[in-house]
Parts: structure tokens; sequence; C-alpha cells
């Protein structure tokens, strides 16, 4: 064993005593150690692996044109065709997982989130129907934790999730095929009470897959956007100490039993957008132009929420994901799922600053759930006018 394996293994070792679970029994994987749960829960929670026996891949698969995509901050999504110009091809991505601690409000309030390439969520991957994922996935040893992926886009091993589990220090490679058109949610998955855990710490993101001849309206017509941003929204358990403050804790997975105890309540502490309050405000605005057609991608991987444009509405909302339904038409406010994504278009017509919003207004306003959208353009008195400013009342 080397030196660096041998002190990252004793510090997870002292993490599961710190957090009473070394010995115990049950079917949870943190770092090759078990993580205790109580009997009653043991059988009902685990999830047994299948066996995966190897199989020659595809003979076409290996022909397949490979295409290396750079995966891009969020709210970004990377370069792509919206109509595929070619065949099928084989999309190339590496992701590395980074425990990074970071910070989550305007007060300062920190927490040991569990990323992929280092952003809360993950980045957006973007392919089109018909297309192979091909994702490298490391997990440094600088870590703590074991990890890996289930994709919601893509078929057997749940998600990929039981052929992808990398400790510190590993890298796996992981190949799946985009049989449905849609946005869709990848989370980590490690089992039991980790999947929640590793989830609520930041470890999601998202997947668009593009029909190959690209989106159309509720009309069949083909559809064009000019912009597009990726919101992924995040629901955070911090807990506090006796006089009522946030904790804050040395390293990663630290927080776990504390954590564990917030989220039996089902009651988060922060809901937020894109890792923090004001991730989307500010000076990190969204921006358009009037007369620019905005895809906006919304994924939560845990919690139910319902979107709203103030201003604005939904011209097309794909509200399930499925870009092979036909979308709805002018909505208000649409709902996503809790483990899903969705995704609504706009054409702007008014400039000005818009709220893009979690309409559970709580959540909104009290614990983050907002982001701005700065829009430039002419004024339309047609559509809006002041007719008179504020004054004195008249009879």
């Amino acid at each position: 064993m080397h030196d660096t394996d041998r002190t990252f293994g004793l510090a997870r070792r002292e993490f599961l005593k710190k957090a009473g679970l070394v010995g115990a029994v049950g079917g949870t994987v943190l770092a090759g150690q078990a993580m205790a749960m109580p009997a009653a829960s043991v059988e009902a929670a685990r999830v047994e692996k299948p066996v995966v026996k190897a199989a020659a891949a595809p003979a076409d698969v290996s022909r397949l044109p490979r295409v290396r995509q750079t995966l891009v901050k969020p709210p970004f999504l990377p370069d792509h065709e919206q109509v595929a110009t070619t065949g099928p091809k084989t999309v190339e991505v590496t992701m590395t997982i980074e425990e990074k601690k970071i910070e989550i409000d305007d007060n300062g309030t920190k927490l040991w989130a569990f990323t992929y390439e280092g952003t809360v969520p993950g980045p957006m991957i973007v392919c089109h129907e018909g297309d192979y994922v091909e994702l490298t996935l490391r997990n440094p040893e600088t870590n703590m934790l074991a990890h890996n992926i289930d994709f919601h886009a893509s078929t057997g091993a749940l998600g990929g999730g039981a052929l992808t589990e990398v400790n510190p220090g590993e890298q796996v490679v992981l190949r799946w095929k985009a049989t449905k058109a849609g946005v869709f949610v990848y989370h980590c998955a490690p089992g039991d009470v980790m999947i929640p855990y590793h989830v609520v710490q930041g470890m999601n993101g998202a997947v668009m897959v593009l029909p190959r001849d690209g989106l159309r309206d509720a009309n069949g017509n083909p559809y064009r956007y000019d912009r597009a941003y990726y919101i992924g929204e995040q629901d955070f358990y911090v807990p506090r100490n006796a006089d009522g403050e946030y904790k804050d804790y040395e390293s990663a997975a630290d927080n776990m039993a504390d954590t564990l105890e917030v989220m039996r309540k089902l009651t988060p502490t922060h809901v937020v957008f894109n890792g923090g309050q004001g991730a989307l405000t500010g000076d990190n605005a969204l921006k358009a132009e009037v007369g620019e057609k905005v895809l906006f991608i919304h994924a939560q991987a845990n919690r139910d929420t319902r979107p709203h444009l103030i201003g604005g509405h939904g011209d097309l909302v794909w509200e399930a994901g499925s870009f092979n339904d036909r979308p709805a038409t002018d909505l208000e406010t649409w709902f996503i799922r809790g483990g899903s994504a969705g995704a609504m278009a706009y054409e702007f017509r008014q400039p000005g600053i818009y709220a893009y919003v979690n309409h559970n207004l709580i959540e909104a306003v009290m614990l983050g759930a907002t982001a701005h959208i700065v829009v430039d353009g002419e004024w339309d008195d047609d559509l809006m006018m002041q007719v008179a400013k504020p004054g004195p009342v008249t009879s």
C-alpha cells in the first residue's frame, strides 16, 4: 500500500469512527468501508448489483466517428448542433469528481459539496438521439468517499451506477446509448442512505438528448433557440449548532451524521439555483435580447418544483422532459418532478430584468431559488405602459 493510500484510508476510517459507522452491518459502501444502518433497514434499502457479463461491443460502434465534448460550467451548455449534420457518433466526455467546500448563501454558510467537475449542478452533456456517450469518470485519491453515476437518460445497470463505482484513486469508463430524446437528470447513487446524502450534497447534473432533426413546436414545425441556459435547483440540509448557527466542518463527510438528521425532517435549509444564493443574479444574471428565443433547462434531482418566469410565459414547455412529446404552450408556471428535468422556451418581447423563480415563493425569496435574466432591447408600449404615474388619490 502506498503511503498516500494508507493516509487516506486511515482518514476515512477516522471519519467512520466519528460517525459511529465502523464495524456495523449494512450494505452501503463508503470508500471500501461498511456503513452502519439499522438491521431492519438493511434488507429494505439494499440493492444487489447485477452480475454483468462481458460482451463484445457491437461491430458498428467501433466505426462511428468520435467527438470530444468539452464540458463547461453551468448555466452554460457545451458547443453543440441543434440539428445533427451526420449520423450517430460517440460523444467522449471526462468528469473528475471533486469534494470541495462551497459557500451557499449571502451569510457565508459553507458546505462540503460532492461535485462532478467542481460545480453544483454538474455540467450539462449534450448529444443526439442514437448517439453514444462514453464517459471517463475519475475519483482522485485526495477525495474521501466512493462515488458513481446514474444516468436517467441511459438503459441498464441502474443507469450505469452498478458499473461506475470508483473509490478514491480510481477511474472507470462507461458507454451508453442515447435512445430517448429529452432532458434527463444524472446523479451519484452509491447505495442505501448514501444515495440521498450524495444528491443533497450537490452531486447531480443533467443530460440533453436532442432529436436528430432538432426541436419542434406544438404544430410540428422546426424550432431553433438563440440561447440556452441550464438551471440546476438544489436543496441543501445544513445542520445548526446549539445557538442556531449553521455548522462548519473540517473535511468532507464529517457532516454526515448531523446532515442525515436534518434530511429526515424533509425540510431544506436552502433551496438555490446553481449551487448557491445569488449564483444567477447580480453580476451573474443571465443575458438575452428582445426577439431572442431562449431555451431554459431546469433540473431537480430530489424535490418537486414549479418554475415560473415573472413577466413572461412558457411559450413551449416540455414539462416531463421528453422531446418526443408535443410541448405545452403559453404556460404561466410548470411542474418539474423530483428526480427529473424539463425544458421551456420563451421569446423575450420586452426589455428589463425578469425573475425566474421556483413559484413556491417562500423557497424563492427566503431560501434562495431565484435567477435573473437581463434583457436588452426597445420597449413596446402596446404590450405594457404606465398610463399615469403614482400620485394623490382623486375623487
